[in-house]
């Protein structure tokens, strides 16, 4: 047995363990622990829309105690400078020949889980900050580059854009995201069992099941699984029928879609379906992968027409019907 199929081969337990540590303080969302753990497995960041008060943050803190990794939080306001994610150069003096001199100090970006809470209440000066951290693993201040301790996932939440005090994402930071998830709120049940549990006192603690290099080793063995001929075509088929200037796209989206999907969500599809297969104890992804994880990776890289607006047409709307027709 190869080193990396026995890594592979641990994945599915290992899960099961994490949910379990979970299931300790995080009532229900059984599908956002899901897709948080294709993100984490497949190095990619999130980006979670909900109003507040749906645990958002709690369940992000507690998936970093879980892993047993460095976690950072950065609340976003309105008056966040960029130095203050990615830290500034102050003046520092030797003492024992009294000279004086530059000293960086890391800002809370040097973290392996990153929550970045409300990003959308920060100006997009501030938001952009994010962007080399995100997209290169790391940081450049003044003439010197840092890099980032991997893994690095940036797990970012945001109110819904009709809100007010909010600042839309640039395109270029919401395509950085691997996966654009949206948290509902519990049903009847599970909003219960949460008055409950957060009404009396608890004992849980929650013990760690991985750690940073684990992670890491589990990341480059998912990455070596081969997928099959027929499933990456239908990845790729379907990242470009978004597209309407592609002349085979369905009606459907020449009619309602300004702007379609780039070859990043080809990517993204892939490596999301390789994910989900080991998470499920599968060593091949299949088309019912990709089409499982379509519409988290494909909503934020749609631009919709007036006519959907109109319409009452989300993203995600046409993604479920252009995944009928395709």
């Amino acid at each position: 047995m190869s080193k990396t199929t026995e890594v592979l081969e641990n994945v599915y337990q290992n899960k099961q363990k994490i949910i379990k540590e979970l299931k300790k303080v995080i009532v229900g969302q059984d599908d956002v622990i899901e897709k948080f753990l294709i993100a984490l497995f497949s190095n990619g960041h999130c980006l979670l829309e909900g109003v507040p008060g749906l645990a958002k943050t709690l369940l992000i803190s507690s998936l970093a105690k879980i892993m047993d990794m460095k976690f950072s939080r950065i609340q976003f306001t309105p008056d966040l400078m960029p130095s203050d994610i990615t830290g500034t150069d102050i003046l520092a003096e030797n003492k024992s020949d009294g000279k004086r001199y530059f000293e960086y100090i890391k800002g809370p970006i040097f973290a392996n889980i990153i929550l970045a809470d409300e990003i959308n209440r920060t100006p997009p000066k501030t938001q952009s900050a994010l962007l080399q951290a995100m997209q290169e693993y790391q940081v450049t201040a003044g003439n010197n580059t840092y890099s980032l301790e991997q893994p690095f996932l940036v797990l970012a939440t945001q109110n819904p854009i009709e809100q007010e005090g909010t600042y839309p994402l640039p395109e270029a930071q919401l395509d950085r995201f691997m996966f654009y998830i949206n948290i509902d709120y519990p049903s009847y049940q599970e909003e219960k069992d949460i008055v409950t549990k957060t009404t009396t006192e608890s004992s849980e603690i929650i013990n760690p099941v991985l750690n940073a290099k684990k992670i890491v080793i589990i990341q480059n063995a998912i990455k070596q699984i081969p997928v099959s001929e027929h499933v990456l075509d239908f990845a790729v088929k379907l990242a470009r029928a978004t597209r309407p200037s592609y002349e085979d796209s369905p009606e459907i989206i020449k009619k309602y879609v300004n702007w379609g999907a780039g070859p990043r969500a080809s990517q993204y599809l892939i490596i999301a379906a390789r994910t989900k297969a080991i998470l499920d104890n599968r060593f091949s992804p299949s088309i019912e992968d990709v089409k499982s994880v379509a519409e988290i990776v494909l909503q934020h890289r749609i631009l919709v027409s007036f006519n959907a607006v109109a319409e009452g047409l989300h993203s995600r709307d046409i993604i479920k019907k252009l995944l009928e027709n395709i």
